[in-house]
């Protein structure tokens, strides 16, 4: 029988990676050292990591989600909203399961909070690619074709509003909306 990487071990990993983080907010060193503890595994559990990374993503493609990435964010592309929630992963398993439950949680927390006060996005696109570099560190080879599938849900038809409607994310995302006030003319303000 093969090795397995599932679901806990994935999330061990990234912790042991923010441990290892001179900063922990700092996605780009999370994602560098979460690809070299990665790249230590056999090829086929690197393999299955990358299908629990888009599992998560998978899990994580939410409506309310994605209209606070975009206040957090000043907007936020379909891309955008990808590298956020590379960004979440960053953050552990702990903070990742608490957000897709509660996304207004966001605004609880010290890293959003702190970038509200710098203006600074929250952007994790290196967590993307942590699996295709540990596979092609480890084997020199590329990531096989095919390696995950991605189906994403539809969307929540609740939420297929303007996320730059202040009043109606007032309502739904009250605590991201005071960290994140409309200025004039419901540009966001980034003091």
């Amino acid at each position: 029988m093969g090795l397995t990487l599932d679901k806990d071990r994935f999330w061990r990993l990234v912790d042991q990676a923010r441990r290892q983080a001179a900063d922990p907010t700092d996605t780009e060193e999370i994602a560098a050292r979460a690809s070299t503890l990665l790249a230590s595994l056999e090829p086929t559990e690197i393999i299955q990591a990358e299908q629990i990374l888009w599992d998560l993503m998978t899990a994580s493609y939410l409506s309310p989600l994605w209209a606070a990435a975009y206040q957090i964010n000043g907007g936020c592309s379909d891309d955008g909203f990808d590298y956020f929630r590379g960004w979440l992963i960053a953050q552990g398993r702990t903070t990742f399961e608490q957000v897709i439950n509660d996304p207004d949680s966001l605004a609880d927390l010290p890293t959003v909070q702190q970038g509200a006060a710098k203006g600074r996005d929250l952007e994790g696109e290196a967590i993307l690619t942590i699996v295709w570099n540990a596979y092609q560190t480890a084997t020199g080879s590329e990531l096989p074709h095919k390696a995950f599938t991605i189906r994403y849900p539809d969307l929540d038809p609740e939420w297929n509003f303007d996320f730059g409607d202040d009043e109606r994310i007032a309502h739904r995302l009250p605590r991201i909306a005071a960290l994140y006030p409309a200025g004039p003319a419901g540009q966001r303000s980034r003091s």
